[in-house]
């Protein structure tokens, strides 16, 4: 079973609470559209979001987490990312996944993921190494080809086991305790050293978006839109993520 962990950020630390609702509502329809029904979701938010859309493989789990003390606003966030990933992958353990995905709130995932998982579920695990971008109310969608886990936290799936979670998780500790977690472009490198390399998925898995309003790190300007990259965003690709303009 793959079980997907979806940290949300707080209404205070959110630029526009409404926004980011409507953009989890979208991540969670998509992540819901699996094929298979070998699956689990588990939100971790401050506030659970006032959403019309009800899923029984939906578990929601609320937390009082103070504060990151940490100055930089990314760090910041992110550290409030990492104690939530850390608590649904702890709470994850009640369904016994053989695989877990982090997703951020805001992108959408191919509807494909969890059939595939459940065809191996003996594998350390799989990095998305082709992924799209996409410009929200764009037209276009944008193909990145190479290192699309670089980029975007939706990206890689893990064997649980190479979680390598603590007896005893804490949740009041700086950005380094849970640096594994955050650091979705270094988990490759790390289970490599590890002798447990992950494969590159042999599907493009994940639609990460831009232009939100509410992204932590990148925005469009950070990246590249290559105009060879660029094709129109069809019904088959909406259909297999889940995208639909807000």
């Amino acid at each position: 079973m793959l079980v997907f962990i979806i940290p949300l950020r707080s209404p205070q630390a959110s630029n526009s609470w409404e926004r980011v609702t409507q953009l989890f509502e979208r991540c969670i329809k998509s992540i819901c559209n699996q094929t298979s029904p070998d699956f689990q979701a588990i939100v971790v938010c401050h506030e659970q979001p006032k959403i019309e859309f009800y899923h029984p493989k939906i578990t929601y789990i609320t937390v009082d987490f103070p504060p990151a003390n940490e100055t930089n606003p990314i760090t910041r966030g992110d550290t409030d990312k990492g104690r939530k990933i850390l608590k649904g992958l702890m709470y994850a353990s009640r369904f016994s996944p053989t695989h877990t995905m982090t997703v951020d709130a805001d992108d959408c995932i191919s509807k494909n993921l969890a059939a595939f998982i459940k065809q191996h579920p003996k594998c350390n695990g799989w990095f998305i190494n082709k992924g799209y971008k996409y410009k929200e109310a764009s037209k276009y969608i944008y193909i990145k080809r190479k290192n699309f886990y670089l980029m975007c936290g939706t990206s890689n799936i893990i064997r649980y086991d190479l979680n390598f979670l603590p007896e005893n998780a804490e949740y009041n500790r700086g950005y380094g305790y849970y640096k594994y977690y955050i650091d979705h472009g270094k988990v490759r490198g790390v289970l490599e050293n590890k002798a447990k390399p992950i494969k590159p998925l042999p599907f493009l898995g994940a639609i990460y978006i831009v232009e939100t309003g509410e992204n932590l790190f990148y925005g469009s300007m950070k990246l590249n839109f290559n105009i060879f990259d660029r094709k129109s965003l069809t019904k088959s690709i909406r259909d297999e993520f889940g995208l639909y303009t807000l």
